[in-house]
């Protein structure tokens, strides 16, 4: 009784939009897809209105000066590279704990199965087609379930990166984007090798 418990708490706190076996698949999806498309909305809001909202701009500005910032005006260099490092390593986390890391396995094998047959069958048009729409019906699920983390991400990304926009733009102007995006990427493929994620 108490394995179950804690096995479900687990379960429940990696991803709360997971379902129980009795839930309907589409309800939960479109539960947890809205979700996602409400935490954009807020997001986008936020980025558009960041001068206008002088509060969450002074906020952020009180968590992330000493922090962030800190590291910032020690290193510029230095500094950006270690908050790319710290927000990768985060971003990296959250796939990992709140998306379904088996279904996104059985996906990407399904995947590369798909695209074994799809060579194999290169010169039969009738067979690749069918293969081609089991591939495309394979990217809606694959979407939903890499996107679930944004739910809890998505804002305090958003808000990251206006901070940065405001802090890295007199410096190097819009070149701070492409460093950071460089950043993370390689930091990245390092996080998810080394945590396993899927």
């Amino acid at each position: 009784m108490i394995r179950r418990v804690i096995s479900f708490s687990v379960i429940s706190f990696k991803n709360p939009f997971l379902l129980s076996k009795s839930r309907n698949m589409d309800e939960d999806k479109g539960k947890s897809m809205l979700w996602i498309f409400i935490v954009m909305g807020i997001s986008l809001y936020i980025a558009y209105n960041w001068d206008n909202i002088t509060l969450i701009k002074y906020l952020v500005g009180k968590v992330l000066d000493p922090t962030f910032g800190a590291l910032l005006d020690w290193n510029i260099y230095f500094g950006f590279t270690i908050v790319i490092a710290f927000t990768s390593l985060a971003l990296t986390l959250s796939q990992k704990y709140f998306s379904d890391q088996e279904s996104l396995r059985e996906i990407k094998e399904e995947q590369k199965y798909l695209q074994k047959e799809m060579k194999e069958y290169r010169d039969h048009p009738e067979k690749l087609l069918e293969l081609q729409k089991k591939q495309f019906e394979i990217i809606p699920k694959s979407f939903h379930i890499t996107m679930q983390p944004m739910i809890y991400t998505g804002i305090p990304v958003i808000l990251l990166f206006r901070w940065f926009s405001d802090y890295l733009m007199p410096i190097f102007g819009n070149w701070w984007i492409l460093f950071y995006m460089i950043g993370a990427v390689i930091f990245s493929m390092i996080f998810r090798k080394m945590f396993n994620v899927a």
